[in-house]
């Protein structure tokens, strides 16, 4: 069942219209063999771009290859790849194994290959034991692995996971995602998951694509999702939520100057030129921490309007001087209490630089220095 490291899927400027266009234009390619997932919220297109790539919904515009042939005109079941929805679509009257059994049956796989398959997927699972149960008996997440079970004892070069985590409590969610993680890496296959949980596209994908209003914003590693968005909307969804508007910014080679309440911050390039409303301060909030007496600060004073325990952490929540709104996070379990209302307070995130994201619209690439060599 392994993939080809080759291109699995192709999006060429596919679009969809139905009375406003909720896809627009979106490229992509995903290589055989990889986890990919579209990131984004409820309307940004990533269910719509899921189901046309599955044959469920017919594009508007553009053409939708697997590997180097066209299947943009093909129904569900012509095209290599499985889908499991949301819903899962169990059969309730069949046992485990039948439900599993059942795309085999329709292909006539013969009834001892048949048997044999079905019993190794579900060793696969860890649902060996579960064959003669209905699906009533089985918790939220054994559906879930019946479902992956399913799809893949057919062994499709691609599964379509459309938000495969959602409605499960959050000890079962993080067990699944260890376990589809796990599952990937064992059959080889491409999969493709649609989620708006930041959380579930950073630990499961090898890249992520993050969509809004129909367009993708940035594709990358994860770690380029956190470390570099490339603008505040993607910021704000990787969870990038500690953001300053600066008084005035100062372009420079490999350092840009961020000047806030008259303090001059240094700061990591933005990855783009905005064509939007200007650059954007952004921190990782878990990085800031309050100054201790003799360290040089980054920021301050700004004045403490409240706080809120968290459990592993504490939220502060301040106020700069210019009224602008600042939330970050403290080790619950430091000696000291958290600071109390009213305090003011100087914060430092060093080592690490603030970065500066575009904000309003989607970035373009920054040109390289004039002088640099080429």
């Amino acid at each position: 069942m392994k993939a080809s490291a080759a291109t699995a899927i192709t999006l060429d400027r596919v679009s969809k219209v139905y009375d406003a266009p909720v896809v627009r234009d979106v490229s992509l390619e995903i290589a055989g063999g990889s986890f990919v997932t579209l990131l984004g919220p409820s309307g940004s297109g990533k269910t719509t771009i899921l189901q046309m790539i599955g044959g469920f919904v017919q594009p508007t515009s553009g053409r939708i290859r697997f590997g180097s042939e066209d299947v943009t005109d093909l129904p569900p079941n012509k095209r290599p790849c499985n889908t499991i929805f949301q819903d899962l679509g169990l059969f309730p009257h069949m046992t485990v194994a039948e439900n599993v059994a059942y795309g085999l049956r329709l292909r006539n796989v013969a009834p001892e290959s048949r048997k044999k398959r079905v019993a190794d997927m579900l060793a696969i699972v860890a649902l060996d034991r579960y064959g003669e149960r209905r699906v009533h008996q089985l918790s939220g997440g054994q559906r879930q692995r019946v479902a992956l079970a399913r799809a893949l004892v057919l062994e499709p070069s691609v599964l379509l996971l459309d938000e495969p985590l959602s409605g499960l409590d959050e000890q079962l969610r993080r067990q699944l995602l260890d376990e589809i993680r796990r599952l990937h890496r064992r059959v080889g296959s491409t999969f493709l998951a649609v989620t708006h949980n930041q959380e579930e596209a950073l630990s499961l994908s090898d890249r992520a694509a993050v969509l809004r209003a129909g367009k993708i914003e940035q594709v990358g590693l994860p770690r380029e999702l956190f470390e570099t968005p490339a603008n505040a909307f993607v910021a704000r969804f990787v969870g990038v939520d500690a953001m300053i508007r600066p008084d005035t910014i100062e372009p420079g080679d490999k350092v840009w100057t961020a000047v806030v309440n008259g303090r001059r911050i240094p700061c990591t390039p933005p990855r783009g030129r905005t064509t939007g409303d200007g650059y954007l301060l952004a921190l990782r909030p878990e990085r800031i921490r309050i100054c201790q007496d003799g360290e040089e600060p980054e920021l301050g004073p700004i004045t403490v309007t409240g706080t809120a325990y968290k459990g592993r952490d504490i939220e502060i929540e301040a106020v700069l001087p210019d009224a602008q709104p600042l939330k970050f996070l403290i080790p619950a379990d430091q000696q000291s209490a958290p600071p109390t209302v009213g305090t003011d307070i100087n914060l430092a995130w060093r080592p690490q630089r603030a970065l500066l994201v575009a904000d309003g619209g989607t970035a373009e690439p920054c040109p390289p220095p004039m002088h640099e060599n080429r």
